[in-house]
């Protein structure tokens, strides 16, 4: 296998949208995305630095809900603090809203974003050596 071409490939998320309007706003204004690739009445693609997302028009709120996405790495924590400022609910209740950043029970530390139709964004990282939980299997 070639690995210069595996490392070239890129898996991009493909989420559901109500309303792509709404979408765009809120990704635009709430999460940074900062540049439209495409858009048109059934598809809006943004992008903010390396990150792209598809969306596609959904009329079924069933279908959001049970979308996600996983975002890993270590500049997890300055994300957490830029989405804090944003200003998103931390209720639990709301959307779009957001959740505390914490260490979960399978050993990573995460927070989630709910968009305004309910597709969930998780962002986690490794936890560091004094954030570990002991009896966690990686």
């Amino acid at each position: 296998m070639n690995q210069t071409a595996d490392q070239e490939i890129e898996v991009l998320p493909n989420l559901p949208s109500l309303n792509l309007s709404e979408t765009k706003t809120f990704y635009q204004g709430m999460l940074g995305f900062d540049r439209v690739i495409y858009e048109d009445q059934n598809t809006l693609i943004l992008r903010r630095k390396t990150w792209e997302i598809h969306f596609w028009l959904c009329r079924n709120k069933e279908i959001c809900n049970n979308s996600s996405l996983y975002v890993r790495g270590q500049g997890i924590d300055n994300l957490y603090q830029e989405f804090t400022k944003a200003g998103l609910s931390k209720d639990g209740a709301s959307e779009p809203r957001l959740s505390s950043f914490e260490l979960r029970p399978w050993n990573m530390k995460e927070f989630y974003i709910h968009d305004p139709h309910g597709n969930l964004l998780k962002f986690g990282r490794a936890p560091n050596e004094a954030e570990t939980i002991p009896d966690a299997r990686p």
